[in-house]
């Protein structure tokens, strides 16, 4: 399964950040794509879900804050993430998959860390 994620850093609170995931084509063409979050001590979570057609969802917590997008022709998947919160701190990954993941295999997470 090839998903690889990139783009997080350390940023402020109240700071903005734009994650990619690039996807293997048969994977991005066939299935909705989603991110999500794995905080330390906590269980992996649910961020943001985007169909093939580009219908979106988001969890609660960052319902107005983060936007999910696709670009078809590159076999990616965004996630803008503003107004930063310290609780948004966590390695993000993507997986295909609306709400709930589709593969068992991450692959690899990019992490965000927000921080004064």
């Amino acid at each position: 399964v090839q998903l690889q994620a990139s783009g997080g850093g350390l940023v402020q609170p109240g700071g903005s950040l734009r994650l990619s995931c690039a996807a293997s084509e048969i994977i991005f063409r066939a299935n909705a794509m989603g991110w999500y979050r794995l905080a330390p001590g906590k269980q992996r979570e649910f961020v943001a879900g985007i169909s093939t057609g580009g219908t979106t969802q988001y969890a609660n917590s960052v319902q107005g804050r983060f936007t999910i997008s696709r670009d078809n022709a590159k076999n990616t998947v965004y996630l803008q993430m503003d107004n930063l919160k310290p609780d948004d701190t966590a390695v993000y990954y993507c997986n295909a998959g609306f709400t709930r993941p589709l593969y068992s295999s991450w692959g690899q997470g990019t992490l965000v860390t927000v921080s004064s």
